[in-house]
């Protein structure tokens, strides 16, 4: 709302409401923030930023994660809101929160002696105590605005400082908001929210000041939760072996390093599908919709920021999808209108509820856009704060969870990703704290199944080993009481999730006994698969399987488990083929060379098998080059590079390889092809230096082949192949 606008009578709905937004914006983590909260009635201004400080200062997930080692990871409560009173003597914010910091540095949490640890995030601050300016000195109001105007160097510069990891909240009352507009205008650009409550200003002979100590709010006020959404089958996570190269050696007997080692990536196949859609543009210019945002710009009981993102959804719908964007209009009016007519909390909370899961559908059917996610998680955050008892209440803390994850997977919030995970974990717990299995079965299950998808994202942020570890817990619990004579599917896209945290956390700790606990949890899951009715989930198990085949390989009976992986992506390929999942069949194809290429290299592998592995290894890596140059525009799961660089090696290696038997014209071939795909491989990696030497390496060994198998001539051959850029480096290195 502009700081001009007029609050509704009831001033009571009018306060709540700007409360949460103000809760909300605080509850983001984000960084550089200015907050001004506007409030002339001193009593009101105080319960507020009491109850802001009890219900963020320590927040229900900082006692829920706790470490239970209290011998290395235990720290003192550490708050993420800090209330500050303004040092009238010398009125500087900036300086005040800056010397806080230096006497409470962020404690540094999670150090052991193979890891140093993390600091706690630096607190939100929130200065209280403006008012009281009004009877000091005019040359100490007039230093507090000039405190306020030097402040905006700190915004303005990209230097690190600990204030700038934080956001500060300062309260003051309209006579000062004036005055900031008017004498701190530098400050006043670098707002980034003005949040006006309602009330009278208070006579100044009252003595209310600050109380010392913040009244605490009920136990587990549900008006703690920071929100998040998540799908019951987000996380079918696949598993393929990134394009790993392979280092040259000189004998052919050599055990192949792989370049970059922890290669694989995950890949979300269900909910991240929602976030494919590209959200249409166009403003539609449909009949009346002119007069409806009209009426909706003036409701006078609804959040303004409620309305903004709703008009946005709005004009954002295709022009077709008239009567899709009457819907959230209507319920706007109709939350108004019972507002007007003071309905019971509870109506209220089921209006604001319909509105949440009317955007949570349509972010389920693919429009999963920024504007979208927060309508539902505002609305959700409302229809809780009108009523906490509701018996959908553990639905609605799992679709906040939820949403706040997928905030995280929208574009631009990348950087925010872990505040936003993080939220989504509390909101879960949360939810797994009002219920239990015996009462709630089926929610139990998917709540569980959710937090452990959050913790594995989470662990790409901080703490892998940790969080990989807390997502197996998660999802062990969810498979405690979701069984396959319940939900076969679900039980089987569980035990996916499960196979794919135990991967993961073999990459840090005990392998071999992680690993195998993955392929069992994989096999467990490809045994309530039909390949004819879920012919792509059952083709990425199985490619799941073969990399964790092959992952297992590096430690114990290397033989047999290449030879299992090669089997099981062999079944794959069955089912992820060239016309149905293009890109999913590359990532195969390229995993199956890698497997090739390994088995190859073994030492009790034969001469002849040797050859045989290395031709289906080249095979295996043309296909997947030949898929992805297919595939123009379409992200890759694999390194496409690197896997140019490894057919360029089996190229090499079977030529060089004592046992190979063919001519002048066939060794020549064979390097040819590998020096173009080096050069390939080169041409795209001038922005990766460590990588770009890697291959150029290889050029000049594939040259000096070229020398070694078909003499000068072949040398020239390979140098004519070579952009006359790099000649005279190369020719330095022969």
């Amino acid at each position: 709302m502009s700081v001009n606008d007029t609050a509704p009578n009831n001033n009571s709905t009018w306060n709540r409401q700007v409360y949460h937004r103000l809760k909300l914006a605080l509850s983001l983590g984000l960084r550089r923030q200015i907050l001004l909260a506007v409030c002339d009635d001193l009593y009101l201004r105080n319960q507020v930023a009491a109850r802001l400080h009890s219900t963020l200062a320590y927040p229900v997930g900082q006692v829920l994660y706790q470490s239970s080692n209290t011998q290395e990871n235990s720290t003192p409560a550490y708050p993420r809101l800090v209330t500050l009173r303004l040092n009238l003597n010398d009125p500087n914010p900036i300086i005040q929160i800056n010397q806080w910091l230096t006497n409470y540095p962020p404690p540094i949490v999670g150090a052991s002696k193979d890891t140093p640890g993390r600091p706690f995030p630096v607190p939100a601050f929130q200065i209280v105590g403006v008012e009281h300016l009004t009877k000091q000195p005019v040359t100490t109001q007039r230093l507090f605005l000039h405190y306020l105007r030097l402040s905006e160097q700190y915004f303005s510069t990209q230097e690190s400082s600990q204030f700038l990891e934080s956001n500060l909240l300062l309260w003051i009352s309209r006579p000062w908001l004036s005055a900031i507009k008017q004498s701190a205008p530098q400050f006043w650009r670098c707002r980034t929210g003005v949040f006006v409550f309602a009330g009278e200003p208070t006579p100044a002979t009252q003595n209310l000041a600050y109380p010392e100590r913040f009244s605490t709010s009920r136990s587990l006020d549900l008006e703690n939760i920071e929100q998040s959404i998540l799908d019951e089958s987000a996380n079918q996570a696949e598993l393929r072996t990134a394009a790993t190269e392979f280092k040259f050696e000189n004998n052919s007997d050599f055990p192949v390093e792989i370049q970059g080692n922890r290669v694989h990536k995950t890949e979300e196949v269900s909910t991240a599908d929602l976030l494919k859609a590209t959200p249409q543009q166009e403003s539609t210019n449909r009949s009346g919709s002119g007069s409806n945002n009209q009426s909706l710009s003036s409701l006078s009981y609804i959040s303004s920021e409620l309305m903004e993102l709703v008009l946005a959804t709005i004009n954002t719908r295709n022009a077709q999808n008239t009567e899709d964007s009457l819907q959230p209009q209507q319920i706007l009016l109709e939350i108004e209108e019972l507002h007007e007519k003071q309905a019971s909390e509870e109506i209220l909370a089921e209006a604001y509820h319909r509105l949440g899961t009317l955007y949570r559908l349509r972010i389920e059917q693919g429009e999963a856009t920024l504007e979208n996610l927060m309508v539902a998680i505002i609305a959700y955050q409302e229809a809780i704060s009108y009523d906490e008892s509701s018996p959908q209440l553990p639905d609605i803390l799992n679709d906040l969870g939820t949403l706040y994850w997928m905030l995280y997977r929208t574009p631009p919030n990348s950087e925010e990703g872990q505040t936003y995970i993080e939220q989504a974990i509390e909101f879960y717990q949360l939810a797994l704290k009002i219920i239990s299995p015996q009462t709630h079965l089926e929610t139990y299950a998917r709540v569980q199944n959710n937090l452990g998808t959050a913790y594995g994202d989470l662990a790409r942020f901080s703490h892998p080993s940790e969080n990989w570890q807390q997502a197996i817990f998660a999802y062990s619990e969810a498979l405690s009481y979701r069984t396959a004579e319940m939900d076969s599917l679900k039980y089987a896209a569980c035990q996916n999730n499960l196979g794919t945290a135990y991967w993961h956390l073999g990459q840090y700790n005990q392998p071999i006994v992680h690993l195998k606990k993955a392929i069992a949890a994989y096999n467990e899951a490809l045994a309530h698969y039909n390949p004819e009715e879920e012919p792509l989930k059952y083709g990425m198990i199985q490619n799941n399987i073969g990399t964790a085949c092959w992952n297992l390989a590096q430690y114990e009976q290397p033989a047999q488990n290449l030879q299992r992986a090669i089997d099981v992506y062999s079944e794959a390929l069955k089912y992820r083929t060239p016309a149905n999942v293009p890109s999913a069949c590359a990532a195969t194809q390229n995993n199956l060379g890698t497997a090739y290429w390994h088995l190859a290299n073994l030492s009790e592998t034969t001469k002849e098998a040797r050859q045989k592995y290395l031709q289906l290894c080249i095979s295996a890596y043309e296909e997947a080059i030949a898929l992805a140059n297919s595939l123009s525009g379409t992200s890759l799961s694999f390194d496409l590079l690197a896997s140019h660089n490894n057919l360029g090696l089996a190229h090499y290696q079977l030529v060089i390889d004592k046992s190979f038997n063919g001519d002048k014209a066939t060794r020549s071939q064979h390097l040819e092809v590998a020096l173009d795909n080096h050069l390939q491989a080169l041409n795209g990696l001038s922005k990766q230096p460590e990588a770009y030497q890697t291959t150029f390496a290889y050029v000049v060994k594939t040259i000096r082949a070229f020398h070694n198998e078909l003499g000068i001539q072949g040398q020239n051959l390979a140098l004519s192949k070579i952009p006359s850029q790099l000649l005279p480096e190369i020719l330095s290195k022969l």
